[in-house]
């Protein structure tokens, strides 16, 4: 378990530095500074959460939700939610703002993972398992879809199925809903001009590379150009205007244009290596809650991670979502942050498996901390 928690909080420092240096080569110092009094606010949480025993958010789990519920339909409000690009889904007062959106994936995550460990033996029922769950997943997914925010919709659809699953959810039940879901994304592809133009363009990237298509003919440019090992710090010469964005959903590009193949490739080999570490503490966590937490946690990081990375390779349509520990934002980084911590937490209070057992998923009768 020591090995697995070195190496969790190896990775994501080296994530957090990283994104720190490509962030004042993007944008300068003000950015930097910024960012920096975010990733403090971050650390802090996530000292806090690691130090606290994990088990003890279960009376809190459900007013978390019910908190992240009222702040997602504020945003909502005109003249309270703050608009930018045609979505709504910030609050704040000038330069200050933060995204409720991101609060209320870690608080979805804490009440499915309280709700799958007090109802487990309940689980594969239709009722237990499926219908309550669902409602409350939906209404999440409902404000955050109203927003408009479709990629942040289908990773917290993803991540809430898979926990579902694990803790202990018949298949047969999850296929409907899913099937509803992605029903009602299409319908509403197909009415909004705007991210069906977004498809056309990834579908033809070099026909729209003047329009729509833009952003991701220019990041496939500056990857390109990158070459094996970059153009130096600094010297990136997309960042200049060609690509919009490019210290938040589209930093990657960055990375890959001034430090070249090797950084994106350890970039990738990072977020890999953080997501076996939370498998493994998932593994051994101490009690239910603790491995649909943990694993919770671990899917949020690594599927956010890669669909980012797969719209800025543009494997995947494009969709505004920021790179954990990398890209610019801070909701997102003092979210992430703090999930770290409690994946430290859940690995703080794990059982600690008997080498000489035959049996590797057997636990002891009176396990020990970790």
């Amino acid at each position: 378990m020591k090995v697995a928690t070195t190496t969790l909080v190896f990775c994501g420092a080296a994530l957090l530095s990283l994104g720190m240096v490509i962030l004042y080569s993007s944008k300068g110092y003000q950015y930097l500074l910024l960012q920096s009094l975010w990733a403090l606010l971050g650390l802090t949480g996530c000292i806090l959460a690691a130090t606290l025993d994990y088990r003890k958010l279960k009376s809190v789990s459900w007013l978390l939700l019910l908190v992240a519920i009222v702040l997602l339909g504020i945003v909502l409000i005109p003249h309270v939610g703050l608009k930018a690009n045609g979505a709504r889904r910030w609050l704040g007062i000038g330069s200050f703002r933060i995204q409720p959106s991101e609060f209320a994936k870690l608080a979805l995550i804490l009440a499915l993972a309280h709700y799958g460990d007090r109802y487990q033996r309940q689980m594969p029922t239709f009722l237990r398992g499926l219908v309550i769950p669902v409602s409350v997943i939906s209404l999440v997914l409902g404000l955050i879809f109203v927003e408009p925010d479709r990629g942040t919709t289908i990773l917290v659809g993803l991540v809430s199925g898979i926990m579902l699953l694990i803790a202990g959810v018949r298949w047969r039940y999850i296929i409907p809903p899913v099937l509803a879901g992605l029903c009602v994304l299409g319908v509403s592809l197909s009415g909004d001009r705007m991210r069906s133009d977004r498809i056309y363009s990834w579908l033809h990237l070099e026909e729209t590379r003047l329009g729509t298509g833009m952003q991701g003919y220019q990041a496939m440019v500056a990857l390109g150009s990158g070459g094996t090992t970059g153009l130096g710090l600094g010297n990136g010469r997309q960042k200049t205007g060609f690509i919009p964005e490019h210290h938040t959903d589209f930093i990657f590009s960055v990375v890959g244009e001034e430090l070249g193949l090797a950084a994106t490739l350890a970039v990738l080999a990072t977020f890999m290596v953080l997501v076996v570490c939370g498998a493994f503490i998932a593994t051994r966590a101490r009690d239910t809650f603790g491995l649909l937490l943990s694993s919770g946690i671990t899917f949020l990081i690594g599927i956010q991670a890669f669909i980012n990375i797969g719209v800025v390779t543009s494997a995947l349509p494009n969709k505004g979502m920021a790179l954990p520990f990398i890209s610019y934002g801070g909701s997102n980084l003092v979210v992430v942050l703090t999930a770290v911590g409690l994946l430290l937490s859940v690995a703080r209070q794990g059982v600690v498996r008997s080498a000489r057992s035959s049996n590797p998923f057997q636990e002891h009768s009176s396990p020990q901390l970790a």
